[in-house]
């Protein structure tokens, strides 16, 4: 039998691994009633950093044997220059590593240069990784076609030197465009929603949707109050934010949320919660801060939006919990759609919020009456390559779908990022939704 010390160092990292995840599902289950709520949390959070770093710690292995390892034989190994050039290699490594922390010890009212970069190694990390595993797999479907098996010669030694320079060229370029991209102001998107059973005296009705603006720690004051800017510049009737507001407890980034007081929607700003809301453990604070700027919660609830032009024409507007609270036993809260709905009819059109597009296919599953539902979640896959993970996890990925007859459901790429200052095959979306009477 091998023992554990006898096991590959990737091998060992799996396990450990599997040995954090198991404590964070055995924390959820018996010891969520014996620890207070603080200690709960910070548990929680440092399990979450572990878990995602004894994963990342395989990669990493393969990047430096890739990067560093595969050029020590050759006769550059011991110039100054490769010297550099591992503790370069080093250094993005260890800050790619140390991203997820930085939602533990430094996050402000403005983002520090030190979380910008490691989330930005972060990027790179994931990009780096794609193309590693690509490029390697091409050489290994190159090998098995011509013939040569494991046979060494000239050639394929200049092919395994190319590789990983090829990848780190393409990843540079590409975290370079992805920076860019995501650093611009989130684009306007105006989208016409025709609502079956709309009052004509709420024709026209403008909805300015919010997602995903991840206040934390590399999103602060100064992005937020672009985005007032630029919704107050629409002068919608109703604005809702539906979820991953933020990254970080309420109290520790009260003075960035300030810029929301200043949105003054006629027909009232609503929120729904998001996953990383319950990931901060956080969620009753944020709710008292959310209505002191006069942000009404939708906790499993709903209200009736009247026509400012007559008060018996209305559509019932209904919000519920992420399906993440049920995850995370997260007392008081997880998504009950018959609690949400609790006097809303046919009879007058139903606008749901619910932040993931799976809890958008569960809820039509259950109520196919609602007209028109409003997600987030998937960032559009935020950079590439996670695009096609989002794209096959999610029952809807971005932008406006029917469903049957009478429904429509919309998902947002998100207002801003979670962590990764980056932006590739997706942009950053202010929605603007004009809500039309068939």
């Amino acid at each position: 039998m091998i023992s554990f010390k006898q096991l590959p160092i990737e091998a060992k990292a799996a396990v450990a691994a599997g040995v954090v995840f198991f404590s964070m599902m055995l924390s959820r289950s018996y010891l969520a009633e014996k620890l207070d709520f603080r200690t709960r949390r910070w548990l929680l959070r440092l399990q979450m950093a572990l878990f995602a770093n004894t994963l990342m710690l395989m990669g990493s292995l393969h990047v430096w044997r890739s990067t560093v390892t595969t050029f020590t034989r050759s006769s550059a190994a011991s110039s100054f220059c490769f010297m550099l050039w591992k503790i370069a290699v080093f250094m993005f490594l260890a800050l790619a590593h140390s991203s997820f922390f930085t939602l533990l010890f430094l996050v402000a009212e403005e983002p520090y240069f030190f979380s910008l970069a490691a989330y930005t190694c972060l990027g790179a990390y994931i990009i780096l990784i794609f193309f590693l595993f690509t490029l390697g797999s091409v050489e290994q479907a190159y090998k098995f076609l011509a013939g040569r098996g494991a046979k060494a010669g000239t050639g394929n030694k200049n092919r395994t030197a190319l590789k990983p320079v090829l990848a780190v060229l393409l990843t540079v370029v590409l975290t370079v465009v992805g920076l860019l991209n995501a650093s611009q102001p989130p684009t306007v998107n105006s989208v016409e929603i025709p609502v079956h059973k709309l009052p004509p005296t709420m024709n026209n009705l403008k909805v300015v949707l919010l997602s995903d603006i991840h206040l934390g720690p590399t999103v602060g004051k100064t992005k937020l109050a672009m985005i007032v800017r630029m919704v107050k510049a629409l002068k919608p009737d109703i604005t809702v934010i539906v979820g991953d507001l933020t990254d970080a407890e309420a109290k520790i980034i009260r003075p960035a949320v300030e810029p929301l007081g200043e949105l003054d929607s006629p027909l009232g700003t609503y929120f729904v919660t998001g996953n990383h809301e319950y990931y901060t453990s956080d969620v009753s604070n944020w709710f008292e801060l959310l209505k002191s700027f006069n942000i009404q919660p939708l906790h499993n609830e709903n209200v009736k939006i009247v026509s400012p032009k007559s008060t018996s024409d209305w559509f019932c507007l209904a919000g519920v919990d992420d399906i993440e609270a049920d995850v995370l036993r997260y007392l008081g809260h997880g998504m009950d759609l018959k609690k949400a709905l609790r006097g809303c009819s046919s009879e007058h059109p139903i606008v749901l919020l619910a932040h993931q597009p799976i809890a958008a296919k569960w809820a039509l599953q259950e109520r196919p009456d609602i007209n028109l539902i409003l997600s987030g979640h998937t960032h559009g896959g935020q950079i590439f390559p996670l695009n096609a993970g989002a794209y096959l996890l999610n029952p809807f990925f971005v932008g406006l779908y029917k469903v049957g007859q009478n429904t429509f459901v919309y998902v947002s790429p998100g207002t801003m990022y979670y962590g990764i200052p980056m932006r590739l095959g997706s942009r950053a979306e202010i929605t603007e939704i004009i809500l039309h009477s068939p």
